[in-house]
């Protein structure tokens, strides 16, 4: 064991157990969590391997409605949860250092927010080497010459290399919406639709 991490989690989480519900909405929550696993994992030299975590961990929420609504869910106790979650964590093979901070995490009641967590997480490692995460939700399975424009058109607009994270959301009925940091770029049908509705009801 490096160090122990349940107790450094504590250290570096002690200011962030308290943040508020509008902290949650505007993101600084999950910011501020992701910053402080950051740190860790530099101390602890695993950056690469507790980002490789996180992905994993990532997938399972993004598969499992289940994992999701327990997350969630406020019936269990705290300490059963943690226990949960920290036993999830260690199915999947994460590092010592991540299943920590899950369970730190799900102590101070904020599980359901670790999707959020993990993207801001995910942000901040980009922007420390030099790219940026555009998150691309399309109406359906982008293909892979798709992408690589979309890559291309992003790096050329950010002068950044871009990391994807797709997703798929059929609401969208066409297109797909990117966002890049503060930016959002909207070409769904959805949208132009919706646009198209709301013209005709002025004209």
């Amino acid at each position: 064991m490096l160090f122990s991490h349940a107790g450094a989690i504590r250290l570096l989480l002690t200011d962030i157990t308290n943040v508020t519900s509008e902290d949650v909405i505007t993101g600084e929550a999950p910011a501020r969590y992701a910053k402080a696993l950051i740190d860790l994992a530099d101390d602890a030299k695993s950056l690469v391997r507790v980002e490789k975590d996180l992905t994993d961990i990532a997938a399972a929420f993004k598969e499992s409605d289940e994992l999701r609504r327990f997350a969630i869910s406020p019936v269990f106790a705290t300490e059963d949860k943690v226990a949960a979650m920290i036993a999830i964590a260690k199915a999947a093979k994460v590092s010592e250092l991540t299943q920590q901070f899950m369970g730190t995490v799900t102590a101070n009641h904020r599980a359901g927010e670790l999707p959020m967590i993990i993207a801001a997480f995910n942000e901040m490692v980009a922007l420390r080497r030099g790219s940026q995460v555009a998150k691309v939700t399309s109406a359906s399975k982008l293909t892979a010459a798709q992408l690589t424009q979309l890559k291309s058109k992003l790096k050329a607009e950010t002068g950044k290399t871009v990391d994807m994270e797709v997703s798929v959301d059929p609401d969208l009925l066409g297109g797909f919406i990117v966002k890049l940091g503060s930016r959002l770029y909207d070409a769904s049908l959805k949208t132009k639709l919706e646009d198209l509705r709301l013209a005709l009801k002025t004209a």
